[in-house]
Formats: C-alpha cells, sequence, structure tokens
C-alpha cells in the first residue's frame, strides 16, 4: 500500500516556460528556437544543458549566470516563483494528504527552489532539493534519501516525475513505484517509449493520482 507519495519539481510542480523565456532573451535568441533546441535535447537524450551550445557555441553558462546576476540582482532569471506553479498542483497536493498520503516535494532543484517552494506554502510535508542534500537524481543515493526522509519502505513510496531516466526507473531500481506524468517536452516523449511500461501509472494531469492509487496493491 502507498503510504507517501513523493514529486519532482521541475514539469511536474512547476511550469518552466517562463524559465527558458528568459533564457531565450538573455542569449538574444527567438523563444521558439530556444524551446525547440531544448525540444531536441530532450528527444535526443541529451542534457538541456546542450541546448545552450546549439544556440550559443561556447558559451560559458557559469559565466552567463554570474553576469545576469549582476545584470539583474531582483530579477527571477533562471528561477521560479508561485506564479509558476501548474495550476493543477495545489489541489491535486491537498486532495492526496486529505487522503492520509504523506506528501514530500524532492527534486534536483538548487536552494534557492527549496526557498521558492516553501515560501508557495504548499500543502505538503516536507520540501527537499538536491543541492541540500549533496545528491542528485538519477543516483541511488537521491532515492535512499527519500525513503530515509519519508520514513518508510520504498515500496510504500509512489515517485511522481516526468522522465523515465530521472525520475521512473531510478526510483523504480530503488524499490519505489512510480507514476509517469505526461507533462513538458520530456514527459509526452517519454511516455511513448517502450520504457514507459516500467512506470506503475502514466497520467496526464496530478488529480489523476489520487484515484489510481487504489490499483496499486
Amino acid at each position: 500500500m502507498i503510504k507517501a507519495v513523493v514529486f519532482d519539481v521541475g514539469e511536474t510542480l512547476i511550469d518552466e516556460t517562463r524559465i527558458w523565456s528568459r533564457w531565450a532573451d538573455r542569449l538574444g535568441v527567438s523563444r521558439f528556437v530556444m524551446m525547440g533546441a531544448l525540444g531536441g535535447m530532450a528527444a535526443l537524450d541529451r542534457s538541456h544543458r546542450e541546448a545552450f551550445e546549439l544556440v550559443r557555441p561556447g558559451l560559458d553558462i557559469t559565466a552567463e549566470l554570474a553576469a545576469w546576476e549582476r545584470d539583474e540582482p531582483d530579477g527571477l532569471r533562471n528561477h521560479f516563483d508561485a506564479d509558476d506553479l501548474y495550476p493543477d498542483v495545489r489541489e491535486a497536493l491537498a486532495a492526496l494528504r486529505a487522503s492520509g498520503q504523506q506528501v514530500i516535494i524532492a527534486g534536483n532543484q538548487p536552494v534557492r527552489a527549496y526557498d521558492a517552494l516553501v515560501a508557495m506554502d504548499l500543502p505538503v510535508d516536507s520540501v527537499h532539493t538536491s543541492e541540500g542534500w549533496g545528491v542528485s537524481k538519477p543516483a541511488a543515493e537521491f532515492f535512499a534519501k527519500v525513503a530515509a526522509i519519508a520514513g518508510r519502505e520504498p515500496a510504500e513510496i509512489l515517485y511522481v516525475g516526468d522522465r523515465l531516466d530521472n525520475d521512473v526507473l531510478p526510483a523504480a531500481r530503488a524499490g519505489m513505484r512510480t507514476a509517469l506524468l505526461r507533462r513538458g517536452p520530456w514527459g509526452h516523449l517519454h511516455a511513448e517509449r517502450p520504457q514507459a511500461k516500467a512506470a506503475d501509472l502514466i497520467v496526464d494531469d496530478l488529480p489523476a493520482l489520487l484515484p489510481a492509487l487504489a490499483g496499486l496493491t
């Protein structure tokens, strides 16, 4: 029986459209080109960071981030806030929690994302980031931390994310149940792949999770 539902962040809870749009504006390319490059990387199973190299060959991302912070110290830049929350998130998390589920957020995010998520006052039991833990997905140690924080056996945890490589497959290897969310470029692409059969659930939105839990035994 599932006793804890754990959520990824980017394109699971947070719509990253504005982030990538700001990147396009920053780099001086059209938003269409930026989104196309990102989608191409997703389709080719390459890192999203390679999209930067595609649109701006030789770009030093670390240096660019530092320059961006100097130019816009009070701006969101490559971060998010409550306006980026997908509209189904708050209600779906509240419903899961009201049903007795432990609800946790744990994804590959910097410390600043932790602050942003906490500020949203979401109906969750706890929020955690890879930078805070010092380990990132898809490392097995990340999912071991998830189980330890939840205080549950892996089989009692449902991990929800939009990717096979970072979410579904490593969580399953850790002994957890998994849900693949068909959301964002990776979610739509990965849901069509044969490996998607490894997911216990494939859902189109977060409200679909609660009724689906009854079928996980």
